[in-house]
């Protein structure tokens, strides 16, 4: 089933398995060839997995499928921007943003492609810079087995964009094998096994060196090799090891207001946070814990501002979709807060659906539903009148002495949108969907008003009748004989029961055609509670008896309760008494 393999493709990339969501997706795709959100949602697992080739394939036949969709748009300029075709991104971005000018996702990769074009600049004097630029470096990381893992880890993948975007942040991280291991993959240097096999060939250009020939080592024998050097680090700058520092005092200023917000010492996690965002602005965590603060505070409009910062922030770093979508989800519960109409649940239930478009979280789900169904009572309180839902009932009578059924219905349905706890109004409406012969509609309408009133006898005729209509003669006497318990003297209840024991009484006379019999049968068989007494034993021998054994058949009409079945499946035309 698609829709079964597409499920399983979103719970992966939720999960950050990109890989496996790229194989459920294609599966999907397999089974529904034409569905363009298919091909729109593995065409952003290959772009997660730097496969932006792939990812770009994708994207163009999303647009071909579905031309007026504009997250189609989204996925094309993204796969463009990793390949570093800035112009086609642009354009992608810009055709979408003709169809849905507001989308914030298209605005916000179209700044990112225009950035990217502005910030093109001459290649760096660090002899490494060309090995961590593009996306070449995504590509031969994903392709190596070595480093392909390393790929999942997010602390990982951080310092390689970090380094990518100076490469001379690599000072930083030479210390984390991993980033040695990524090095020697980019540089086509090939270590030697750790089981002391023979030392391969190393092919670089020396940074020092003023010829335009790699300089190459000689190949020694395997036994005369000396141990291998460890790889001496380039030259930290003052400037990198102040970032580091400041960096390091950042996280110790984040843990501190962890703990003075577990102790609910609001005002002290604040300063915390805030001078962890004074050290280091390039981790959005520091502005969301900080809106999390303000948001137990009760200050709103604080806790939206620093979300909202969270957001532009993360765009511009290209920061971890999750921590996009959990500032999208405190600024959400912020105006949910807020809310004081039902109007006012709009934008928090569009900014938790954002959210969702980050990253499918249960508690954000949670909070969206229940932001609309805040939302839904504040706008039923908010339209009660009624003095306004009488008028409409009145409107409603008139039409149907005039046998407009259907105008009818209209007004009734909106005096019930002013009133909902009218009785009166469920049972007029119940009549109405009678005469139309839209008997469940009515028949759930008739229910409704006997819960809000049960002493309403009118409520008991219109459900018996469309019981009756339904051909369901004993479960309409049953509902008949409970109104007569409220209202002993109403004569359409009497009315009703006498209608429908004429009808239970020709069967048990054999007075029905061949063809109404047949109906009747059917009608019983798929009767739960018919089944249940067919499937009972004991009663299965009664009616043996009273076929085989009169004797036994009349001890057994002493036996109030199997008589009471006996009669029901005389009522469903199963029995017949001759």
């Amino acid at each position: 089933m698609a829709e079964e393999a597409k499920a399983k493709g979103n719970a992966a990339f939720s999960a950050g398995d990109y890989s496996a969501a790229v194989r459920h997706f294609t599966d999907a795709i397999a089974l529904a060839p034409t569905n363009h959100v298919l091909y729109s949602n593995r065409s952003a697992a290959h772009a997660s997995l730097h496969d932006y080739a792939d990812a770009l394939t994708d994207a163009k036949k999303t647009v071909e499928i579905k031309p007026d969709w504009p997250k189609g748009y989204s996925r094309l300029g993204a796969a463009h921007l990793g390949l570093q075709n800035h112009a086609e991104a642009i354009s992608a971005y810009k055709k979408g943003l003709e169809i849905d000018p507001n989308n914030e996702a298209l605005k916000s990769g179209l700044a990112d492609a225009q950035a990217s074009v502005r910030s093109r600049s001459p290649p760096s004097d660090n002899p490494f810079a060309s090995a961590f630029s593009g996306p070449e470096m995504w590509t031969k990381l994903t392709a190596d087995p070595s480093t392909r893992s390393f790929l999942q880890q997010p602390d990982f993948v951080k310092m390689m964009q970090e380094i990518q975007k100076n490469p001379n942040n690599l000072n930083l991280y030479l210390k984390d094998q991993r980033v040695m291991q990524a090095l020697g993959v980019l540089l086509n240097v090939k270590l030697r096994g750790a089981n002391g096999g023979d030392e391969m060939e190393v092919e670089q250009e020396s940074p020092n060196s003023s010829s335009s020939e790699p300089a190459r080592e000689e190949k020694k024998p395997a036994q005369q090799a000396a141990p291998e050097p460890e790889p001496e680090p380039m030259e930290s700058t003052e400037e990198d090891r102040e970032a580091k520092e400041r960096k390091e005092k950042a996280l110790r200023e984040k843990e501190a207001g962890n703990a003075a917000y577990k102790k609910k010492d609001f005002d002290t996690a604040i300063d915390h946070y805030s001078k962890a965002l004074e050290l280091d602005d390039e981790d959005i965590s520091y502005l969301t814990n900080r809106a999390a603060v303000y948001l137990e505070m009760g200050k709103c409009e604080e806790c939206i501002k620093d979300c909202d910062k969270a957001v532009e922030r993360g765009r511009e770093l290209r920061a971890d979709y999750k921590m996009v979508a959990r500032a999208l989800t405190r600024k959400g519960t912020a105006l949910a807060k807020m809310a004081k109409c039902s109007k006012d649940y709009d934008l928090a239930i569009e900014t938790f659906q954002k959210a969702l478009t980050e990253h499918r979280n249960p508690d954000t789900l949670k909070r969206l539903n229940d932001a609309e169904k805040a939302k839904k009572e504040l706008e039923q309180q908010e339209i009660f009148d009624p003095k306004i839902a009488d008028e409409e009932r009145e409107k409603g009578n008139e039409y149907f002495k005039q046998q407009k059924y259907p105008e009818a219905v209209k007004h009734y349905t909106e005096s019930l949108r002013r009133n909902p706890k009218d009785p009166r109004t469920y049972s007029n409406r119940a009549a109405c969907y009678t005469k139309l012969g839209a008997l469940p509609e009515g028949l759930k309408d008739a229910e409704k008003c006997i819960e809000l009133d049960p002493t309403f006898s009118k409520g008991y005729t219109r459900k018996g009748a469309v019981q009756f209509f339904m051909k369901e003669y004993d479960k309409a006497i049953e509902t008949y004989q409970e109104g007569l318990k409220h209202d002993p003297q109403n004569q359409e209840l009497t009315d009703g029961v006498r209608r429908c024991v004429a009808q239970i009484s020709k069967a048990g006379r054999g007075e029905l055609s061949a063809d109404e019999l047949k109906e009747r049968q059917t009608k019983g068989m798929q009767d739960p509670e018919i089944q249940n007494i067919l499937s009972d034993p004991v009663m299965r021998q009664v009616l043996v008896d009273f076929q085989e054994n009169p004797k036994s058949a009349q001890d057994h009409m002493k036996n109030p309760m199997v008589m009471n079945k006996i009669q029901k499946l005389i009522n469903a035309g199963i029995v017949q008494i001759r």
